[in-house]
């Protein structure tokens, strides 16, 4: 039945595609406006509806030609993915992923923009709220969850950004150059995973170069990797403005440009086919992808035309996320749960945090929460008449400065408290698309604020609310840690919940905590130059770095406790061959030893020893999370596929098994191994001559104490060829590619930063807090001259581009008679 209605879909999209003229054919291949597809009406084909997520629907109210980012309907918002990775809970975030399509249905909307599998290759990338891991194995796993459950409602996803996007600092255009390995290994991996395990409806490409060709119109990432090599049956979209050449780019592999082009680029393609440089059977099957999206999503939404989601439902899910997202960094003395007693107790509350809280990220992803549980509030709420509530603010989270009298305030309600709550963490400000952290340090007056309390009472409980890891000076000064992440609209009731053990925390790190910054294998070369950034850590990212190197952190990949405990079995592990394949079949025992109910997500890593080639000293390769009552023992079975033990064998361009010993390690994070099994492995693959060389990604070149890092000759040898500059060359002549910061010494281009700041005001809209201005900021300032072109929406033709660029470059005239030429003048 399925592949007769496949049949009749395909033979009604051929005969659609005969019937549409060259232009029409062109024109779908770009939006209609900001969020909406082009329909064609005497052909029936419906125009679809896109808007961002991920953790949340955000469609805007004011839509079309005239979007505003912080107007957008009320829905709900699910923690954020750092928090939901830290779940490591595939079913949950399948779960809310049908959430999710439940609310799209609603609102009409086809796709849902996410969710995103970029690696989190430095702490300090201001967007990895919106990303899940620095481990690929966990971000696939975890973001074909997302889709499935997305896509089980009959909505599109759009996994992204493809591929090497790790930074916000000028992402429009930076070169991230990568050795191959790496980028098989570590950043492709997670979107191969995705894309295999759930075919996402659609691929977003990044912003960025990679290693010298930009996302949008890289042929080896979009169409020969993403599709010959990984299967990939969907759409590849830009992400928005990140068309650099149209026709280029429809030749590479990318299909649909976003946001409308106004006809600029439509124009393109037609001449392109008619001048004979683009193959109309090219074209064609482009179309034939788009439309293959557009009318299955219509048909699924005449479907669901009365579909209404259940709004408390919908909260109550988001609150079991949150729970299950966060992560208990530390508990002395089982100080948590609390113990409220049938004697009067008094707890002090500090921080603004408490009240006001910081549950989601900045940027494009931002959500009209449905509504917002307040944690001081939750916690009046849920305890008796014993229990005896102070609240001191801490610290203004408007100003992010020291504030003493705050501080001694707060010391004064601690002072005299059987136990003292206090929430602290990153502000808006501090995280948000278009740019990074410079620091890992939390706000200024917070570290002051942990220690002065901390000092004067022992029984401190820090709960923290940020998207990505910080330093923690106070860590041995303080009693228990609670790492929440920005856990959505429920974070307030979710919160309490765990303080006071209605909830046991079962959350695991999805990244590593560094001690400091400085100890970040990236740090050295984040975020790169004006032109280049260089991936010398290559494989080594977060736990494989620092296991390969043995380096102490502050708290581990994988770390999380509860409040029970739970015992280990013996690992098995078998080694099953079948047809020239191989598998290792792997058991283990868990047992719940303590007296709670409990969550424990068993890692399993592998482990080569004495390797000939450089790898990290461990890898993720399974996960299993169990919910265990007290005393009850369960037996988990998995296997590793061939896959689990290969490298990336550049000299072959293929995974290969290097033969000999290997460890399989069963833990409770990355440094905590319960158990060990060892395997011998005889694949007899032969591997290149240049896999042995990359011995030279050993971690020891990688280690700024223990090699010079300033020397280019190891990274020469790994990339094939000389590195490119990282700085623009005082002199060189301004290019479209050029940033408005770039070219803003400029007459023309201060007149420029003029003009796309209105048109900036005008997207991101009035009122706005202090984090989405310095996001704004940030855009404009890394913005290249050549989206000129399509934020004007036409107004400003690729022409008259041309006729700026050379304006900048202080050549008036000839810029004038290229205006002149464009009619510029007369059309304004």
């Amino acid at each position: 039945m399925e592949t007769e209605i496949n049949t009749k879909n395909y033979e009604k999209i051929k005969k659609l595609i005969s019937s549409m003229t060259l232009e029409e054919k062109a024109g779908l291949c770009s939006g209609k406006d900001f969020w909406n597809l082009k329909g064609i009406d005497h052909l029936d084909i419906p125009s679809i509806l896109i808007t961002d997520g991920p953790h949340g629907l955000r469609k805007e109210l004011i839509s079309g030609d005239a979007p505003v980012m912080n107007q957008s309907v009320p829905a709900t918002c699910f923690p954020t993915a750092s928090a939901m990775a830290a779940s490591w809970d595939r079913d949950l975030i399948r779960e809310i992923g049908i959430a999710l399509a439940e609310e799209c249905l609603e609102e009409n909307v086809s796709v849902l923009l996410g969710p995103g599998a970029n690696i989190k290759r430095s702490p300090l990338c201001g967007r990895n709220f919106e990303y899940f891991s620095e481990d690929p194995y966990l971000s696939g796993e975890l973001a074909a969850a997302h889709i499935e459950g997305v896509q089980s409602r009959g909505i599109g996803t759009s996994l992204k950004h493809l591929a090497v996007n790790n930074q916000e600092t000028r992402r429009m255009t930076i070169n991230a150059v990568t050795d191959e390995r790496a980028l098989r290994e570590i950043y492709l991996a997670g979107f191969e995973i995705a894309v295999k395990k759930s075919q996402p409806w659609t691929v977003m490409c990044a912003y960025n170069q990679l290693n010298g060709e930009y996302c949008s119109q890289n042929e080896t990432l979009l169409t020969k990797i993403l599709r010959n090599e990984w299967g990939f049956e969907g759409v590849t979209v830009t992400d928005w403005g990140a068309t650099v050449g149209r026709v280029k780019g429809l030749s590479a592999g990318m299909d649909l440009e976003m946001p409308s082009s106004s006809g600029l680029n439509d124009t393109l393609i037609v001449q392109a086919v008619r001048d004979g440089t683009l193959d109309q059977n090219l074209l064609n099957e482009t179309v034939f992808r788009i439309l293959e999206m557009i009318l299955k999503s219509n048909k699924i939404l005449k479907e669901n035309t009365n579909c209404r989601y259940n709004k408390a439902a919908h909260h109550q899910l988001a609150r079991r996320g949150a729970a299950e997202a966060s992560v208990l960094l530390k508990n002395d003395n089982s100080l948590l749960p609390l113990k409220l007693a049938e004697k009067h107790i008094k707890i002090a509350v500090i921080g603004e945090l408490a009240y006001t809280p910081r549950y989601q990220g900045s940027g494009s992803s931002l959500i009209n929460p449905t509504r917002l549980d307040s944690a001081l509030e939750e916690l009046k709420s849920s305890t008796g008449d014993n229990v005896e509530i102070v609240f001191s603010e801490g610290y203004d989270i408007t100003t992010n400065k020291v504030d003493e009298k705050l501080i001694n305030e707060a010391v004064a309600a601690a002072e005299n408290a059987d136990i003292v709550l206090i929430f602290a963490g990153l502000t808006e400000e501090y995280e948000s698309e278009a740019y990074d952290r410079t620091t890992l340090a939390l706000p200024p007056g917070q570290n002051e604020l942990i220690d002065a309390v901390a000092a004067v009472n022992p029984k401190t409980v820090v709960i923290l609310s940020n998207g990505a890891p910080v330093e923690m000076p106070w860590i041995s000064r303080v009693s228990s840690v609670l790492e929440t992440y920005l856990g959505g609209q429920a974070w307030g009731s979710a919160v309490v919940d765990l303080l006071l053990g209605k909830v046991n925390p079962s959350g695991k790190l999805a990244e590593t905590f560094p001690i400091h910054l400085k100890d970040d294998p990236a740090n050295i070369n984040f975020p790169g130059g004006t032109l280049t950034v260089e991936y010398r850590e290559s494989i080594y990212v977060g736990y494989r770095y620092y296991s390969s190197i043995d380096k102490k952190v502050l708290f581990p990949f994988g770390h999380g406790l509860n409040y029970t405990s739970f015992e280990y079995g013996r690992l098995k592990a078998k080694l099953l061959t079948e047809n020239r394949q191989f598998k290792v079949r792997l058991k283990i025992s868990i047992k719940n030893i303590g007296k709670r109910e409990g969550k424990e997500t068993v890692q399993f890593y592998v482990q080569k020893k004495d390797s000939t080639i450089g790898r990290p000293d461990r890898e993720l390769k399974a996960f299993k999370k169990i919910d265990l009552k007290p005393k009850e023992k369960k037996k988990i079975t998995l296997e590793l596929d061939r896959r689990a033990f290969t490298f990336w064998d550049v000299g072959n361009s293929d995974w290969r098994v290097e033969d000999g010993e290997y460890y399989i390690l069963a833990g409770s994070s990355s440094s905590d191994i319960r158990s060990r099994h060892r395997i011998i492995i005889r694949s007899g693959e032969i591997l290149s001559e240049y896999a042995n060389q990359m011995k030279l990604t050993s971690p020891e070149y990688f280690n700024p104490v223990k090699s010079d890092w300033e020397s280019n000759t190891v990274f020469e040898k790994l990339y094939g060829k000389a590195l490119p500059d990282t700085k623009k060359v005082k002199g060189e002549p301004f290019t479209s590619e050029s940033t408005m910061e770039d070219v803003s010494g400029t007459f023309i281009g201060r007149k420029l930063n003029k003009i796309i700041r209105k048109i900036m005001r005008k997207t991101v809209g009035s009122d706005n807090s202090p984090s989405m201005e310095r996001m704004a900021e940030a855009m404009i300032r890394h913005l290249p001259v050549r989206l000129l072109a399509i934020f004007s929406r036409g107004k400003v033709t690729h022409k008259v581009v041309d006729a700026l660029v050379l304006m900048i470059n202080g050549k008036y005239l000839k810029g004038l008679v290229k205006l002149i030429k464009a009619k510029y003048f007369r059309k304004h």
